[in-house]
């Protein structure tokens, strides 16, 4: 904690914590703010689970630069999250929390696994004090819980299971090429785990399962970024080139965005376009971090950006990865903590939350056709959900079309691939959630070459001084030799020109 100023006052609670900081031992102290920190990630994915919305994943939240104690504030919540409903029953039966507390109820959420199930560690700070004074309530209200649900201990009570069911996926490292080399990544990685190479995603590397390197110097100076296959796949499919202008329509938290600038051997440009002013900041650290100079950020709409503004003229790639349902990341996400999680089943809100979601993407995919100079769209989510998958792309087929669009294959070798529910849907990309530990789709649309056109875009004509105020029609007969019918018809319009002088010669004389 820093110092506080003379002049300031001081908070009954945090100056009960400065006469108590003197006895604290560095681990009690690191446990006394990690409770802090989880109350507030705790607060932020408790109101996003309330409103059906995912305003991020805990871990994201939790290895956020603003959080200091990070291992011990991801356990804190992880563990609270399991137990929140033993908790709240205890709090409940104990009569515990009233109106004063109920405006910190996260913080006491916490305190609770601390006092039930956690580290008897030194309890400093004003919440802490009132629930050790209430032990005799609370041990009375677990006694008559355990009763009540004939168990014998409070993990009995619990049915959920493990605290992380991806715990056994690998660990998947992309190198930020703009950085690092990948020889050298590999190098400094295997200093502490074995290292392979993906066999698909150039930049991606892969390391055991449990391989923590949240505080590795790599990490922290942004050479390496924790990014799993499947979405470090998406950039690639897009494949940019380098001096290519690129939209990536929907860009926080910016991994893809960071990537395709790396794609690009930080040639061209970049914008990076986000609505949400809290995730601009985010995405604006990202970028930070990666050293990145060809991305303009863009708070604003993708779905309000103009197709005839000048300063989109060129791009030529946009990468759409919309809000999307994250069905396919739950694993990731730890979606099983969350009070809403009911194993295996979907609810009427959950269709409609879905519904809404699809109509934004179609609205979304159907903007990003509509720009002149597009070559290339990537359509991707990070959802299991046919509506949110293939029943969007298959809608707009026919407008793909009719701008020139047709459906590629990205990845040719990777096996999993759409659900057959249209012809051509072979194109799809999918990963799978249990086989590839996260549920990803990814449709890339590939504009048609112009075969219509007679003439090339850029004709090789002789610039010399004898063309260059000739008739375009000489020009045009130059780029492209002439055939029988041409031939013809050069003579008709000789013949034609000459008996018109014959005419007006005579009449003048």
């Amino acid at each position: 904690m820093g110092r506080v100023n003379n002049r300031t006052k001081v908070s009954p609670s945090r100056a009960a914590y400065k006469s108590e900081n003197r006895k604290m031992s560095n681990a009690d102290r690191s446990a006394y703010f990690a409770r802090r920190e989880a109350a507030k990630i705790l607060r932020r994915v408790l109101e996003g689970d309330a409103q059906r919305r995912a305003i991020a994943s805990i871990k994201s939240l939790v290895y956020a630069p603003s959080v200091r104690n990070k291992k011990g504030t991801f356990a804190l919540v992880c563990k609270t999250l399991k137990y929140l409903p033993v908790i709240k029953d205890v709090l409940e039966a104990a009569d515990l929390l009233s109106n004063k507390w109920k405006r910190q109820k996260e913080l006491i959420y916490v305190i609770m696994y601390d006092i039930l199930l956690g580290q008897k560690a030194h309890l400093a700070g004003d919440a802490e004090k009132f629930l050790m004074r209430q032990q005799s309530a609370l041990q009375s209200a677990v006694t008559q819980l355990l009763s009540k649900k004939k168990a014998n201990s409070i993990e009995d009570l619990i049915t959920r299971g493990d605290d992380d069911p991806g715990v056994s996926r690998p660990r998947f490292i992309r190198v930020n090429t703009l950085k690092m080399d990948v020889h050298t990544a590999i190098k400094e990685l295997g200093k502490r785990y074995p290292v392979q190479k993906d066999d698909m995603v150039p930049d991606l590397l892969i390391l055991p399962p449990g391989s923590d390197l949240h505080d590795h110097p790599l990490v922290a100076d942004g050479s390496i970024f924790l990014q799993g296959k499947a979405s470090s796949m998406v950039a690639v499919a897009l494949d940019p080139k380098p001096g290519w202008e690129v939209l990536d329509a929907c860009s926080a938290p910016g991994n893809k965005t960071v990537h395709l600038a790396s794609l690009m051997n930080g040639k061209g440009r970049v914008i990076a376009c986000e609505l949400n002013e809290s995730r601009v900041k985010r995405l604006q650290h990202t970028i930070k971090l990666s050293g990145a100079s060809i991305i303009d950020v863009l708070h604003g709409d993708f779905l309000k950006l103009s197709p005839k503004d000048p300063s989109l003229s060129k791009v030529r790639a946009i990468l759409l990865d919309p809000s999307c349902s994250g069905s396919g990341t739950a694993a990731v996400r730890l979606d099983h903590l969350l009070p809403s999680h009911v194993e295996g089943t979907t609810s009427g809100d959950d269709l409609e939350r879905l519904n809404k979601l699809a109509a934004f993407q179609r609205k979304a995919l159907a903007h990003a056709f509509s720009f002149p100079a597009v070559e290339r769209i990537v359509y991707s989510t990070c959802s299991i959900h046919q509506i949110e998958n293939e029943d969007v792309v298959q809608s707009l087929l026919p407008l793909a079309e009719s701008h020139g669009f047709q459906l590629d294959t990205p990845f040719p070798q990777w096996q999993r691939r759409g659900l057959p529910v249209f012809a051509g849907a072979n194109h799809l990309l999918r990963t799978d959630p249990v086989e590839d530990k996260e549920g990803f789709f990814i449709a890339l649309f590939k504009k048609k070459q112009n075969t219509t056109n007679p003439f090339p875009r850029s004709l090789n004509i002789d610039k010399s001084s004898r063309y260059r105020s000739g008739d375009v029609r000489n020009n045009r007969a130059l780029a492209c030799p002439p055939t029988k019918i041409s031939k013809l018809r050069l003579y008709q319009y000789a013949l034609s020109t000459r008996t018109r002088w014959r005419k007006n010669h005579s009449i003048q004389n």
